[in-house]
């Protein structure tokens, strides 16, 4: 039977499995009896993968079926610190699977050249999770946040940039209809201490907002990478959502 490593988001683990990730998705969300269900977010890894810092060579011992035949579901390799170490390059598709088990798959795609806006919300998914408010655009937010000279960084980051709505053209004024954000106006003051004179970047939204969100409100798509470069993968248009995947909406 073919085995699969799977790079889980939420939350950060190394997983082999022997499910194709269409059904893996579904697993991770709905489970077991004994297994919580919710929002799954993961990476599938490109056949091949080798790696001197996980234990690969237990995926023969751990990752086999059952006495009865039953395809091993998961079987656990690393739980911390692992996004860090597996390398961009083993990185495939990024899957989307709502709480329902419905699961969508992100294709990479080339990182465009710009992205509208003078302001932008950040929602970190991996290994920290703060929302963040930048004047950053993605590419420079995850060099910024990435950068081993800053006071605090991460080697390699997971985030989401999420919608603004009217925000982007008055961020005091402005709400940001139909998205589910706390703290409404000390979001505000965030965006307004990005033009205060101080000369910084990003400001912490929450430093404790939960990872698991309602998919509409990602705006521009995901975004995984570190100093040396960054994958990028678009979520479906207003429309695309509204018409084919209403289910992420």
């Amino acid at each position: 039977m073919t085995t699969y490593l799977y790079l889980s988001m939420i939350p950060e683990s190394l997983v082999a499995s022997m499910l194709p990730p269409e059904e893996f998705g579904p697993y991770l969300a709905v489970g077991t009896r004994k297994s919580s269900r919710g929002q799954a977010m993961f990476f599938d890894l490109k056949p091949g993968f080798q790696s001197d810092h996980f234990r690969l060579s237990a995926i023969a011992e751990r990752c086999v079926p059952h006495a009865d035949g039953r395809r091993k579901n998961s079987a656990y390799l690393a739980i911390y610190r692992v996004l860090e170490h597996v390398p961009l390059e083993a990185v495939n598709s990024l899957w989307l699977v709502t709480p329902d088990a419905r699961s969508l798959e992100l294709k990479q795609a080339q990182v465009p050249s710009e992205f509208p806006g003078k302001y932008h919300l950040y929602q970190e998914i991996c290994p920290v999770h703060p929302l963040i408010a930048s004047s950053l655009g993605p590419d420079d937010f995850c060099r910024f946040i990435t950068d081993p000279a800053g006071l605090i960084y991460v080697p390699r980051v997971c985030f989401a940039e999420l919608e603004l709505s009217e925000l982007v053209i008055d961020p005091e004024l402005g709400r940001p209809k139909g998205y589910p954000y706390r703290h409404f106006d000390h979001l505000q003051e965030c965006f307004a201490g990005l033009e205060d004179g101080t000369g910084k970047h990003t400001k912490t939204v929450d430093r404790l907002h939960p990872r698991q969100f309602p998919y509409r409100c990602v705006k521009s798509g995901f975004f995984l990478g570190d100093q040396q470069g960054m994958l990028y993968y678009p979520f479906p248009s207003r429309e695309e959502l509204g018409s084919k995947y209403f289910f992420w909406v």
